[in-house]
């Protein structure tokens, strides 16, 4: 009912924020002679503001168009590979004629992007940093409200088989990189392949800001998963999709409360960051208002996860602590990280993380035991929070660097 109710409201809020962007319009505009009125500034930006605050976000591009190699311009063709039900591989390819693409050879990559709430085109920015020296792919997930019922459920398992698939298409010379949520999925995915003895296993893995074992400094996010019962999560947060959506029925933990989550973790900050937009917009800074844009363009865009797989996601990682305990079974099979022997490790943790706390994605190194020691490495990047490992400036100059090396160390 809380679904097609949050849908009611915004088919009644959407002609009142197009009549505010419009307004806005209006009193900024040098060409309107609203815009010469005594206060215009102030008053298209508190239409603004309004506006983006109550507007629909809807999934943003990637818009990657070229990329930098060896001092060079090079176009990017965003391709898709593979069409999954629950998600898309995507190639972002090198606009080269073939003997140019085939005297390039850079380590291909496989970004696996979080299905934990927001769109694969957060890590834009891990893409534009790896796009340089390496050949990336990256998982897109689907919105579950988009995904007909008559495709099935979506499991844990699912994730981690689909992880395994992407990885078998790529190998052999291949590199994977999960980002927060997927580490755990993606060491899953290495290690039942890995006990299996498959032939197509990956270089390398790094695990960058994950809760691979989520017991070490718990975050409140952490802690809202243990103190509250699995039976408050099934009764509270589960939804069914509304019919004007192509997944209607589906059972669902809706992005609009993923997002109101998000909001509430840091309302201090964001509401700091509002009223800071506000000002510049006043003071007609343009800069700073267009890189707030872009940031609530990417923020407040979120997707519906499926409801099982959003379950057992809360039940094996972050109550039961299955991967670090060991005793975790997935198709009939034990997880055992121990079982990788060939694979290098590399994790990257954020000093400043409030999301994955100190020492979570360093676990992987403990369960790993199987790895030689020189074929693990770890860094914490100093002053860095969550998103700073994987976008922004710190990403860029502390961070993709570290990666690079570590993938060329064992190409």
């Amino acid at each position: 009912m809380l679904y097609h109710l949050h849908e009611m409201q915004r088919s009644f809020l959407t002609p009142l924020m197009q009549w505010a962007d419009a307004s806005s319009k209006l009193f900024a505009n040098p060409v309107s002679p609203l815009a010469h009125s005594p206060f215009s500034q102030r008053i298209a930006a508190g239409y603004e503001l309004m506006y983006r605050l109550g507007k629909d976000y809807e999934k943003p591009k990637f818009e990657i168009n070229s990329t930098q190699v060896d001092g060079a311009t090079v176009g990017i063709v965003e391709e898709i590979v593979v069409t999954k039900p629950f998600c898309r591989l995507i190639h972002f390819r090198k606009d080269l004629d073939g003997k140019a693409a085939t005297r390039l050879k850079q380590p291909k990559v496989l970004l696996v992007a979080p299905l934990s709430g927001h769109h694969s085109t957060l890590l834009r920015d891990t893409v534009r940093g790896l796009l340089t020296e390496h050949d990336v792919y990256i998982t897109d997930w689907t919105d579950a409200r988009m995904v007909p019922l008559a495709e099935g459920a979506f499991h844990l398992d699912d994730y981690i088989f689909y992880v395994q698939d992407f990885i078998r298409l790529l190998a052999p010379d291949l590199h994977v990189i999960s980002v927060c949520q997927p580490t755990v999925p993606v060491l899953a995915a290495i290690s039942l392949m890995a006990s299996a003895k498959d032939t197509k296993m990956p270089k390398t893995m790094t695990m960058m800001g994950g809760p691979i074992d989520p017991r070490e400094s718990p975050t409140k996010v952490n802690n809202l998963a243990t103190e509250k019962k699995f039976s408050w999560f099934e009764n509270t947060v589960i939804y069914s999709v509304p019919s004007n959506f192509p997944g209607a029925g589906r059972k669902v933990y809706p992005g609009f409360l993923q997002h109101a989550g998000f909001i509430a973790m840091n309302a201090g900050r964001h509401a700091q960051s509002h009223r800071e937009f506000y000002q510049h917009l006043v003071t007609g800074d343009g800069d700073p208002a267009e890189g707030h844009r872009q940031f609530y363009n990417e923020y407040n865009a979120v997707l519906d996860m499926p409801a099982e797989y959003y379950l057992e996601t809360i039940k094996t990682v972050f109550q039961e602590f299955s991967l670090p305990k060991g005793t975790w079974e997935v198709g009939g099979q034990m997880v055992r990280p121990q079982d990788i022997t060939n694979v290098a490790l590399f994790t990257v943790e954020g000093e400043l993380d409030d999301i994955s706390g100190a020492g979570q994605t360093q676990a992987a190194h403990k369960l790993c035991s199987g790895i030689p020691s020189n074929m693990q490495q770890d860094f914490v990047a100093p002053q860095c929070g969550h998103f700073g490992i994987f976008s922004g400036r710190r990403w860029r100059e502390l961070v993709c660097p570290k990666i690079g090396a570590f993938i060329k160390k064992h190409s």
